[in-house]
Protein backbone atom coordinates (compact mmCIF):
# COMPACT_ATOMS: atom_id res chain seq x y z
CA UNK A 1 0.00 0.00 0.00
CA UNK A 2 2.99 2.15 0.43
CA UNK A 3 3.76 1.48 -2.68
CA UNK A 4 0.58 2.60 -3.95
CA UNK A 5 0.29 5.71 -2.41
CA UNK A 6 4.15 6.86 -3.19
CA UNK A 7 2.86 6.39 -6.94
CA UNK A 8 -0.55 8.47 -6.61
CA UNK A 9 1.94 11.00 -4.50
CA UNK A 10 4.43 10.72 -7.89
CA UNK A 11 0.88 11.09 -10.36
CA UNK A 12 0.17 13.90 -7.81
CA UNK A 13 3.56 15.73 -8.56
CA UNK A 14 3.94 15.42 -12.13
CA UNK A 15 0.04 16.63 -13.08
CA UNK A 16 1.05 19.93 -10.66
CA UNK A 17 4.71 20.29 -12.21
CA UNK A 18 3.60 19.80 -15.65
CA UNK A 19 -0.02 21.71 -15.19
CA UNK A 20 -1.89 18.97 -16.63
CA UNK A 21 -5.97 20.10 -17.00
CA UNK A 22 -7.66 17.00 -17.49
CA UNK A 23 -10.76 18.39 -19.12
CA UNK A 24 -8.61 19.91 -21.58
CA UNK A 25 -6.33 16.47 -22.06
CA UNK A 26 -9.11 14.22 -22.58
CA UNK A 27 -10.68 16.39 -24.96
CA UNK A 28 -7.70 16.32 -26.67
CA UNK A 29 -7.02 12.92 -26.12
CA UNK A 30 -10.85 12.56 -28.12
CA UNK A 31 -9.96 15.11 -30.61
CA UNK A 32 -6.43 12.89 -31.13
CA UNK A 33 -8.63 9.76 -31.66
CA UNK A 34 -11.26 11.09 -34.02
CA UNK A 35 -8.28 12.26 -36.52
CA UNK A 36 -6.06 9.00 -35.95
CA UNK A 37 -9.28 7.30 -36.73
CA UNK A 38 -10.08 9.44 -39.65
CA UNK A 39 -6.83 9.08 -41.14
CA UNK A 40 -6.84 5.60 -40.96
CA UNK A 41 -10.43 5.36 -41.95
CA UNK A 42 -9.81 7.77 -45.12
CA UNK A 43 -5.95 7.94 -45.82
CA UNK A 44 -4.05 4.78 -44.12
CA UNK A 45 -6.78 2.37 -45.53
CA UNK A 46 -6.95 3.56 -49.09
CA UNK A 47 -3.00 3.79 -49.10
CA UNK A 48 -2.99 0.65 -47.56
CA UNK A 49 -5.09 -0.89 -50.25
CA UNK A 50 -2.91 1.06 -52.99
CA UNK A 51 0.31 -0.49 -51.29
CA UNK A 52 -0.89 -4.11 -51.55
CA UNK A 53 -2.56 -3.65 -55.23
CA UNK A 54 1.18 -2.48 -56.17
CA UNK A 55 2.63 -5.74 -54.10
CA UNK A 56 0.17 -7.37 -55.95
CA UNK A 57 1.18 -5.93 -59.49
CA UNK A 58 5.03 -6.32 -58.88
CA UNK A 59 4.47 -9.98 -57.98
CA UNK A 60 2.63 -10.56 -60.96
CA UNK A 61 4.96 -8.76 -62.91
CA UNK A 62 7.25 -11.10 -61.72
CA UNK A 63 5.90 -14.14 -62.16
CA UNK A 64 5.03 -13.07 -65.28
CA UNK A 65 8.50 -12.15 -66.17
CA UNK A 66 9.81 -15.73 -65.09
CA UNK A 67 6.85 -16.98 -67.80
CA UNK A 68 8.10 -14.73 -70.47
CA UNK A 69 11.71 -15.75 -69.71
CA UNK A 70 10.92 -19.29 -69.97
CA UNK A 71 9.17 -18.83 -73.32
CA UNK A 72 11.90 -16.68 -74.46
CA UNK A 73 14.35 -19.69 -73.53
CA UNK A 74 11.62 -21.96 -75.39
CA UNK A 75 11.53 -20.15 -78.46
CA UNK A 76 15.22 -19.40 -78.41
CA UNK A 77 15.45 -23.40 -78.22
CA UNK A 78 13.13 -24.01 -80.95
CA UNK A 79 14.56 -21.56 -83.20
CA UNK A 80 18.19 -23.32 -82.58
CA UNK A 81 16.35 -26.49 -83.80
CA UNK A 82 14.74 -24.89 -86.51
CA UNK A 83 18.24 -23.37 -87.54
CA UNK A 84 19.82 -26.64 -87.42
CA UNK A 85 17.22 -28.55 -88.88
CA UNK A 86 17.53 -25.88 -91.81
CA UNK A 87 21.10 -26.12 -92.16
CA UNK A 88 20.81 -29.81 -92.38
CA UNK A 89 18.40 -29.95 -94.86
CA UNK A 90 20.09 -27.38 -96.82
CA UNK A 91 23.54 -29.40 -96.51
CA UNK A 92 21.52 -32.82 -97.83
CA UNK A 93 20.07 -30.21 -100.66
CA UNK A 94 23.72 -29.17 -101.76
CA UNK A 95 24.71 -32.90 -101.60
CA UNK A 96 22.03 -34.14 -103.46
CA UNK A 97 22.53 -31.19 -106.37
CA UNK A 98 26.71 -31.95 -106.19
CA UNK A 99 25.51 -35.98 -106.71
CA UNK A 100 22.74 -34.94 -109.50
CA UNK A 101 25.53 -32.82 -111.24
CA UNK A 102 28.45 -35.36 -111.21
CA UNK A 103 26.44 -38.14 -112.63
CA UNK A 104 24.66 -35.28 -115.37
CA UNK A 105 28.63 -35.04 -115.85
CA UNK A 106 29.32 -38.30 -116.43
CA UNK A 107 25.99 -38.65 -118.16
CA UNK A 108 27.07 -36.23 -120.87
CA UNK A 109 30.43 -37.43 -120.87
CA UNK A 110 29.74 -40.88 -121.65
CA UNK A 111 27.09 -39.13 -124.01
CA UNK A 112 29.93 -37.00 -125.54
CA UNK A 113 32.27 -40.53 -125.75
CA UNK A 114 29.78 -42.22 -127.49
CA UNK A 115 28.99 -39.75 -129.88
CA UNK A 116 33.09 -39.81 -130.82
CA UNK A 117 32.97 -43.72 -131.21
CA UNK A 118 30.19 -43.51 -133.81
CA UNK A 119 31.63 -40.51 -135.46
CA UNK A 120 35.31 -41.99 -135.65
CA UNK A 121 33.39 -45.79 -136.65
CA UNK A 122 31.86 -43.85 -139.38
CA UNK A 123 34.63 -42.05 -140.50
CA UNK A 124 36.60 -45.21 -141.00
CA UNK A 125 33.56 -46.77 -142.64
CA UNK A 126 33.50 -43.85 -145.21
CA UNK A 127 37.36 -44.23 -145.44
CA UNK A 128 37.26 -47.76 -145.97
CA UNK A 129 34.50 -47.26 -148.66
CA UNK A 130 36.70 -44.25 -150.22
CA UNK A 131 39.70 -46.57 -150.31
CA UNK A 132 37.91 -49.39 -152.08
CA UNK A 133 36.59 -46.78 -154.63
CA UNK A 134 39.55 -45.35 -154.68
CA UNK A 135 41.23 -49.04 -155.56
CA UNK A 136 38.38 -49.84 -157.66
CA UNK A 137 38.95 -47.11 -159.86
CA UNK A 138 43.08 -47.52 -159.77
CA UNK A 139 42.32 -51.16 -160.79
CA UNK A 140 40.20 -49.95 -163.72
CA UNK A 141 42.23 -46.94 -164.67
CA UNK A 142 45.68 -49.43 -164.64
CA UNK A 143 43.75 -52.00 -166.51
CA UNK A 144 41.96 -49.62 -169.10
CA UNK A 145 46.24 -48.26 -169.33
CA UNK A 146 47.35 -51.94 -169.50
CA UNK A 147 45.30 -52.78 -172.34
CA UNK A 148 45.75 -49.51 -174.15
CA UNK A 149 49.63 -50.31 -173.76
CA UNK A 150 49.30 -53.53 -174.86
CA UNK A 151 47.34 -52.19 -177.62
CA UNK A 152 49.97 -49.85 -178.73
CA UNK A 153 52.99 -51.97 -178.14
CA UNK A 154 51.10 -54.66 -180.64
CA UNK A 155 49.73 -52.01 -182.75
CA UNK A 156 46.44 -54.29 -183.05
CA UNK A 157 43.34 -54.18 -181.61
CA UNK A 158 42.67 -56.35 -178.58
CA UNK A 159 39.70 -59.22 -178.55
CA UNK A 160 37.29 -59.38 -175.61
CA UNK A 161 38.83 -62.19 -174.24
CA UNK A 162 42.52 -60.87 -174.36
CA UNK A 163 41.53 -57.11 -172.65
CA UNK A 164 39.69 -60.00 -170.21
CA UNK A 165 42.33 -61.60 -169.32
CA UNK A 166 45.16 -58.69 -169.17
CA UNK A 167 42.68 -56.70 -167.05
CA UNK A 168 42.45 -60.04 -164.71
CA UNK A 169 46.16 -60.21 -164.60
CA UNK A 170 46.42 -56.38 -163.74
CA UNK A 171 44.44 -56.48 -161.20
CA UNK A 172 45.76 -59.54 -159.63
CA UNK A 173 49.04 -57.66 -159.35
CA UNK A 174 47.45 -54.42 -157.89
CA UNK A 175 45.95 -56.14 -155.14
CA UNK A 176 49.28 -58.14 -154.73
CA UNK A 177 50.95 -54.87 -154.40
Amino acid sequence: MIVIASIADTADNIVTTFGIDWPMFIAQAVNFTLVALAIWVFGFKKILSTIKEREKQISDSLKNADLIKLELEESRQKQEATLSEASQEAKKTVSLAQEQAKSFLEAQKEEARQEAEAIISKAKTAMELERQNVLKDAKQEIASLVLLATSKVLDKELSEEEKTRFTAKAESYVDQQ
